[in-house]
């Protein structure tokens, strides 16, 4: 998949690891204010200026108001997926300055995720020429688009959910030994 670069709006948008994780909640389901606030353990105002930049993004759309457990009408959201088809590099979560906003994500949803969440980890060090870093990129981005791609049936036959996160990063060249 050919991804696009982001207009300064996705940017913000995706700088916060409460929007990323709202994003994640709103994929494959559609998720009302309060659903998110409480899921989070925010304020409802506060998950509401998130969703309106996420809307305004482009990355959610509400959905059809329908009545909820109370009787009250709610408004859902649902995520419109293109933040998948988008580049972004690495982004400081704006609550966590010096934090990447994806990492940040990542590291709640391992917490709300209870104990052992982890079904596989693999840490590994390459050294690669740029062709073979490229190749290496694109053949497991290939991979995830080929299951993402897929994965509407997966989810609506019932199978578990898994989130994954594939970080390449550059190693701290080593000091050169004195001569």
């Amino acid at each position: 998949m050919n991804r696009r670069e982001p207009s300064d709006v996705q940017i913000e948008a995706v700088g916060n690891s409460t929007r990323i994780r709202i994003l994640r909640l709103c994929t494959g389901h559609e998720r009302t204010n309060k659903e998110l606030a409480d899921r989070l353990g925010l304020d409802p105002s506060t998950v509401l200026h998130h969703l309106r930049l996420l809307v305004d993004a482009g990355f959610l759309e509400p959905t059809d108001v329908r009545k909820g457990p109370s009787g009250a009408y709610e408004k859902p959201y649902r995520s419109t997926g293109l933040a998948w088809s988008l580049r972004f590099g690495v982004l400081d979560d704006e609550e966590a300055p010096g934090e990447p906003a994806l990492l940040n994500a990542f590291r709640h949803e391992l917490r709300e995720a209870g104990p052992d969440p982890v079904v596989q980890l693999s840490r590994f060090h390459l050294h690669l020429d740029d062709a073979q870093l490229a190749e290496f990129t694109c053949r497991i981005q290939s991979i995830v688009d080929e299951y993402v791609a897929t994965d509407a049936a997966r989810q609506a036959d019932g199978h578990p959910g898994y989130g994954a996160l594939f970080v390449m990063h550059r190693l701290a060249r080593d000091p050169q030994p004195a001569t």
